[in-house]
C-alpha cells in the first residue's frame, strides 16, 4: 500500500495516542501541530510541501489555501461531513484540483444525548439551584418534545427522551417510516413549535431554520436546545424570543452564536451553555480515530 510521503495535522484533531502512533504506518513523515492556527497565513505555512493534510472543526482551508498549498493530495477531516455546504474545506475547490476530502459521522453523538438528557432533568426537576420549569419538579414522562431534523443525532435524542416517555414529534425534510412505526409524529415546523414544550433542535452545521415566524409560533414558557455546531436561528428574533418567559439551552459557545469570549449571551440568564463539546468523551475519540484512519486506509488502498 501506498504511503504519503508528508501528512501534516494542521491543528489538534482530537485522536488518542494509539491513532496517532498509527498515522506513522500510512506516511514517512507525519507533523502535529499543537494550537489553532490564526489565519490563512500560518495555516500555509503548518502545510507547506504536504501531501496529506488533517484538521479538526476548529479550522478551515478555503479556496486560497489550496491554490497556494498544490502539493496537496488528500485532506482528512477529523470532524462530521455532512454535506460540502456545512464544510470547513471548500471541497468544490479541492476537487477542481483533483484531492479528495473525506469527513466523518457519528462519533460523538451518544455524548450528546446524555447532554440532553442531563440538563433537560436538570430543567424539569430544579436540580442545581434552579428553579423547576413548570414550578414544582416534573418528570421527562408526558412532556411534549419537538425534534427539528431527525437526523443520527436527532433520532437518538427522539429515542432517549421516549423511553423516558416524552411524546415525540418532529420535523424534517421528509416524513420518515421508521419514526412512524415508533409513533413519533411528523409535523410542519411551526406547528411542530407551538405544540411543543421543548423543542431540540439537531441541524448541520449553518443550517437556519428559526426566523422571526417560527419564534412567533414558538411563543413563550418553551425550552429550546441546540446540539448543532452553529446556532439554528436568526439573531435578531432569537434575542427578542429569550427576553421572554424561556430558556435555551446549548453545550458550546459556538452553537449559541456567542464565540466572542465575553458575548453578553453567556451571561443571558435565560441561557444554559456550558461551554464545552458534550460529543467529545474518551469514547468519541476512539470512535474518531478509527474512523479518521479507515478512511486514510481506504483512499491509500485505492491510488
Amino acid at each position: 500500500m501506498e504511503k504519503f510521503r508528508k501528512l501534516v495535522a494542521i491543528e489538534p484533531v482530537g485522536l488518542e495516542p494509539d491513532a496517532r502512533r498509527a498515522l506513522r504506518s500510512y506516511a514517512e513523515e507525519v507533523v502535529e501541530y499543537d494550537g489553532i492556527p490564526a489565519d490563512d497565513e500560518e495555516i500555509v505555512s503548518r502545510i507547506g510541501d504536504a501531501d496529506a493534510v488533517l484538521l479538526s472543526w476548529t479550522s478551515s482551508i478555503n479556496a486560497r489555501v489550496i491554490d497556494r498549498c498544490p502539493g496537496i493530495r488528500y485532506i482528512g477531516m477529523c470532524c462530521s461531513l455532512y454535506s460540502p455546504e456545512s464544510a470547513n474545506v471548500d471541497i468544490a475547490a479541492a476537487e477542481k484540483k483533483g484531492i479528495s476530502v473525506t469527513g466523518i459521522r457519528d462519533y460523538g453523538d451518544e455524548g450528546v444525548v446524555e447532554y440532553v438528557i442531563a440538563e433537560l432533568v436538570g430543567c424539569l426537576h430544579g436540580f442545581g439551584g434552579q428553579k423547576p420549569w413548570f414550578g414544582r419538579p416534573s418528570e421527562i414522562t408526558g412532556l411534549k418534545a419537538g425534534i427539528v431534523g431527525l437526523g443520527k443525532s436527532g433520532g437518538m435524542i427522539a429515542d432517549a427522551l421516549h423511553f423516558f416517555g416524552a411524546e415525540i414529534s418532529y420535523f424534517s425534510r421528509s416524513e420518515k417510516p421508521a419514526a412512524a412505526a415508533k409513533g413519533y409524529k411528523f409535523l410542519p415546523l411551526k406547528q411542530l413549535l407551538a405544540e411543543s414544550n421543548a423543542i431540540f433542535c439537531c441541524l448541520n452545521k449553518n443550517t437556519v431554520l428559526l426566523g422571526e415566524a417560527e419564534f412567533e409560533s414558538l411563543g413563550n414558557g418553551k425550552i429550546l436546545f441546540n446540539t448543532g455546531l452553529s446556532p439554528a436561528w436568526e439573531e435578531k428574533p432569537f434575542l427578542k424570543w429569550l427576553d421572554g418567559n424561556n430558556i435555551c439551552l446549548c453545550d458550546t459557545a459556538s452553537a449559541l452564536g456567542a464565540a466572542v469570549p465575553d458575548s453578553p449571551l453567556l451571561s443571558h440568564p435565560h441561557v444554559r451553555c456550558i461551554g464545552a463539546s458534550s460529543g467529545r468523551t474518551a469514547q468519541a475519540s476512539v470512535r474518531l480515530g478509527n474512523k479518521v484512519l479507515d478512511n486514510i486506509k481506504a483512499w491509500l488502498s485505492l491510488s
